[in-house]
């Protein structure tokens, strides 16, 4: 199998990295701690490499009804300047990916699925293209993603910021987007700068070409060094993420599964006038209340002991099976453990006590509220 790397890799490597393969990419583990870094994130701030990311650029007349049809979500209804979360479904209701959607003009948009699905969700896009006049560019290959995340990102980012747009970033809002004049090395140029993240705090995603993105890299480290900022892995944030309640896809998310069995109703548009791939099948899971009054549905759970459950183990009630664990591992910010997990409805309410099979002993959780953590605003 090829090793794909970004072009951050040498970056990595000069920061002594310990690397892991993630969708085909060899990509930062940690760089010396993880939990130094998930706490740099929380407290200060904290870099991301993730070029490894798809961006798939839609364009034309139809591409807004284009993006209706192929899309869960109801794309047209997104303002120019903001983005949408949103799914990508098979015939039967089923999650190909999850994906954030960036509305740049109204006949433009920047689409973004997750790493090991980038190829998969821009050749769907193509064959779903047919009929409209709407365009499909996957700029993935070419494309790099840097990620600024704590509560100091926005004076991080700000340092290379031209004075006279300091404003495009301290007005923007999240889900939004902006053009923005970036400064590195004496050179100013306008790069793609949104208020997204995948970590439950305050940050930026900034896109921009692959030959550009070490000089970034090294100009943010530099700059954010007396703020606090340490580039973090693969592990950081994925413990971030399980904190802030937010799926992973081929964890919380699959073919397999649907929207209202992961919590992500809202995120489909059965009200949209127009049909899309899905929607017959999705109407009627929803119609059943499979997921939400029958089956099983995604909720955290909180540990009440010390010991963590992780993907697969399974949920009990009274000895029986009701579940099995999606992600989960001990909470560097709130001290305990905490997962999610698909159980089934009946067992499903905030408050509701069951166990986790670990490893031949029955640990008890507790169904709680998501997210586990919420930052303060």
């Amino acid at each position: 199998m090829t090793e794909n790397h970004t072009a951050l890799y040498g970056e990595h490597e000069k920061a002594g990295a310990s690397f892991t393969d993630f969708g085909g990419w060899q990509m930062p583990l940690k760089y010396s701690s993880e939990l130094a870094e998930h706490h740099a994130v929380r407290n200060a701030a904290g870099l991301f490499d993730l070029a490894h990311m798809g961006e798939v650029w839609v364009t034309g007349p139809d591409a807004a009804a284009f993006l209706d049809y192929a899309l869960a979500g109801k794309l047209s209804a997104v303002a120019v300047g903001k983005a949408k979360y949103s799914l990508i479904c098979k015939d039967d209701g089923g999650i190909i990916d999850d994906l954030i959607s960036y509305r740049r003009s109204a006949d433009r948009y920047l689409v973004v699925p997750n790493a090991g699905n980038a190829a998969t969700v821009a050749a769907l896009l193509a064959e779903r293209s047919a009929g409209f006049d709407a365009a499909v560019e996957n700029v993935s290959g070419e494309t790099s993603l840097i990620a600024v995340q704590g509560p100091n990102a926005e004076a991080i980012l700000l340092s290379l910021v031209p004075e006279d747009q300091h404003q495009l970033v301290t007005e923007m809002k999240y889900y939004s987007a902006a053009e923005v004049g970036i400064t590195v090395n004496g050179a100013t140029g306008k790069l793609l700068v949104a208020r997204t993240g995948y970590t439950g705090e305050d940050g930026f995603e900034i896109y921009l070409p692959n030959a550009a993105a070490p000089a970034l890299w090294q100009a943010l480290l530099e700059n954010g060094k007396d703020r606090g900022l340490i580039p973090a892995g693969l592990a950081a944030r994925d413990s971030l993420r399980l904190e802030a309640g937010m799926p992973l896809y081929g964890n919380e998310l699959s073919r397999d599964g649907h929207a209202y069995a992961a919590g992500l109703g809202p995120v489909v548009s059965l009200a949209k006038e127009s049909d899309f791939v899905g929607k017959a099948a999705l109407a009627a899971i929803k119609e059943s209340g499979d997921g939400v009054t029958s089956g099983r549905r995604l909720v955290g759970l909180k540990g009440m002991g010390r010991r963590a459950a992780r993907g697969h183990y399974t949920v009990l009630k009274d000895g029986a099976a009701v579940g099995e664990v999606t992600s989960g591992q001990p909470s560097p910010t709130l001290g305990y453990p905490v997962a999610l997990a698909y159980v089934d409805v009946e067992h499903s309410a905030v408050g509701t006590r069951l166990d986790v099979d670990l490893r031949g002993k029955a640990e008890p959780f507790e169904v709680v509220a998501l997210p586990f953590y919420k930052r303060q605003k």
